[in-house]
């Protein structure tokens, strides 16, 4: 194929810088790839150092796959709306090609989507080429197989070993670049010549699996019954879609065919006119867009903004209480979408209890780390229990698998500290999911002798006598239990730590919080209802509680419980480095609505780890 990448000398140099600077996780491969280094960068050329890793990382791909499968295996491709997407997809499906794989290239499509189409279409794999939430100057990789997932963290880290020993080799650009000189330049056409088709495909997959994911077997009469509802009691929903791959996914389409109306904005693929990450001030412009689309049309209750690959989403809705749009927290998202897909359990009796109100079915959710103990007051009122992985999606969903393997029934999963949710049999977290979780509780109401979603939670909650039949979804989210969290893309939950060994930074944080506990404990007995604590430590998918040796945690998750008078969690706070960006987390997490606990907790916690950060040892 006649393909080369500039000078040896300057292109060795380059690579070792690009190298340093790219992240490599389960959760994804991220970098700056585009040409000119900026994080904001709007170029559409990638380096020369990046075209070589992308070529690289292809193979890496390519020789695992039919290691797996021992033929030529077929490889999804697909994108989102970043501007360096079509030269990386380029650089993938050569090097894919070279490497002895048959590709199907989607080009943009969401996430979700392109998983939904491998879990249908059954090809081997797929590679995705997205840097989620990071600025649209990045990019990066994501690798699954049929199952309709990224690769499980075990799986996940074998591909970085690989990568890294190949990029360690003396001779690794010239045996790049003579691969990628093997592909047969008449497969290159007929792959891109296929595309078009390809994503009519991947659309319509997509498109029947939500159709599966929001209603399960029932489909025909869950999705009739929000119909029928929505003629009766009108609803709209507004998306500011930020020129994300979701302008080009089923959202629309699917919506309208339940009879939502939908009102979308910054629709053209690439028309990114805000933070990518969905949150905070990002969501303002949908924000203003709902309270604009409401006035004229008072049925437009609900609005969303998807990340850039949109696999994650978070809310906006009309507060009839306020008289005025708000956004919702990450938090709360979460915990509205548990509260529909446990009541969902219940409507359709997987989920069913005795007459002393215990479950007689064997059910669970599963979260990472960071997400509020709110959910853990859901899940007690349906009497179902809480297991948490560490931070990362594929975490979660390889912790799911587990327990479904056990023989819980693990229907609603998910990062809370993140928002939006994964319902199964998804494996990815879907914004469409989350609306469609939001649009089963306004729809779904009680008729006759049975109960709706909200009816149900009432009930489970001893809140009954706070339900009313022409409830409202303020109504709902004021029904949820009681919490404050650190919003996980505050600058209180970041920070900037010099310790890279994070082993040995909790370790000398254990000193500081020993110290620092004995010093208040009296104080936070007196103030808080504080009298002790627990340590719990994530790793991948184990969480190992009650430990004695911070630095167990490693490189994972380390959170702190509260216990109070009662004997149970009522605050924690939590820390870990993240593993797709270059900044330190921590959080805190508290019962009740008093904002001045948790920024007590949040302004102790980064003073804790600061001080670990610069410990002398004194």
């Amino acid at each position: 194929m006649n393909f080369q990448v500039d000078d040896p000398g300057i292109r060795e140099s380059l690579l070792n810088a690009a190298l340093r600077e790219l992240i490599l996780s389960p959760s994804g491969w991220r970098g700056i790839f585009a040409k000119d280094g900026h994080g904001e960068s709007a170029d559409t050329d990638i380096s020369p150092a990046h075209t070589l890793i992308a070529a690289a990382a292809a193979s890496v791909f390519a020789d695992y796959v039919i290691k797996k499968t021992e033929k030529s295996p077929t490889v999804l491709v697909g994108m989102d709306t970043r501007p360096t997407g079509p030269a990386i997809a380029d650089v993938i499906i050569r090097s894919l090609l070279a490497s002895g794989c048959r590709v199907r290239y989607a080009a943009v499509t969401a996430a979700p989507e392109i998983m939904a189409f491998t879990r249908r279409s059954k090809p081997f794999g797929f590679i995705y080429i997205s840097a989620s939430h990071n600025p649209i100057g990045y990019n990066g990789l994501k690798f699954g197989l049929n199952d309709g997932g990224v690769l499980p963290g075990s799986e996940a880290l074998l591909l970085i070993e690989e990568f890294r020993r190949r990029m360690a080799l003396v001779d690794r650009c010239n045996q790049t670049i003579e691969l990628m000189n093997r592909g047969d330049a008449k497969a290159l056409e007929e792959v891109y010549a296929e595309a078009s088709r390809i994503k009519q495909e991947a659309y319509q997959a997509y498109f029947d699996f939500t159709r599966e994911v929001t209603a399960g077997a029932a489909a025909e009469g869950i999705l009739g019954l929000i119909f029928r509802s929505i003629q009766h009691r009108p609803l709209g929903v507004a998306a500011d879609f930020n020129g994300s791959a979701r302008t080009l996914s089923i959202d629309k389409e699917f919506l309208t065919s339940l009879g939502i109306s939908v009102h979308a904005m910054n629709g053209k693929p690439g028309e990114i006119t805000h933070d990518i990450v969905p949150e905070g001030k990002a969501l303002e412009p949908c924000r203003l867009f709902l309270e604009k689309t409401h006035e004229k049309d008072p049925s437009m209750i609900l609005g969303y903004v998807p990340d850039c690959d949109g696999d994650r989403g978070n809310l906006v809705f009309w507060d009839e209480g306020q008289n005025k749009a708000r956004a919702l927290e990450a938090q709360e998202v979460f915990a509205l979408a548990c509260v529909s897909e446990l009541a969902h359990m219940v409507w359709i009796g997987k989920l069913s209890y005795d007459n002393k109100g215990n479950a007689l079915n064997k059910a669970a959710v599963a979260v990472n780390d960071p997400t509020s103990m709110r959910i853990d007051r859901i899940a007690r009122a349906f009497d179902v229990p809480v297991f948490r992985a560490e931070v990362g999606e594929a975490n979660v969903v390889s912790l799911a698998r587990k327990l479904r393997e056990q023989g819980y029934t693990v229907r609603i999963l998910g990062e809370g500290s993140a928002g939006g949710n994964i319902t199964h049999p998804s494996a990815v977290r879907d914004p469409i999911n989350t609306v469609l979780s939001l649009v089963k509780l306004l729809t779904i109401r009680s008729e006759g002798d049975r109960k709706g979603f909200f009816e149900l939670w009432c009930d489970l909650s001893d809140q009954a006598e706070t339900y009313r039949p022409d409830f409202t979804l303020a109504d709902i989210i004021a029904a949820l239990p009681a919490f404050v969290s650190t919003g996980i893309s505050t600058p209180e939950a970041m920070l900037r730590v010099k310790t890279t060994d994070h082993g040995l930074l909790k370790s000398r944080y254990q000193k500081v919080f020993f110290r620092d506990w004995e010093e208040k404990k009296e104080s936070l007995l007196n103030r808080y209802g504080i009298t002790g604590w627990e340590a719990a430590a994530y790793n991948g998918i184990v969480e190992k509680r009650g430990i004695t040796d911070f630095s167990t945690a490693g490189k994972g998750g380390l959170k702190i419980s509260f216990i109070n008078r009662a004997g149970h969690k009522a605050a924690c706070i939590w820390m870990r480095g993240s593993g797709t960006e270059p900044v330190f987390r921590v959080m805190a997490d508290v019962e009740g609505s008093d904002k001045r606990i948790e920024r007590a907790l949040i302004e102790w916690q980064r003073r804790m780890v600061g001080e670990a950060d610069n410990y002398s040892g004194a």
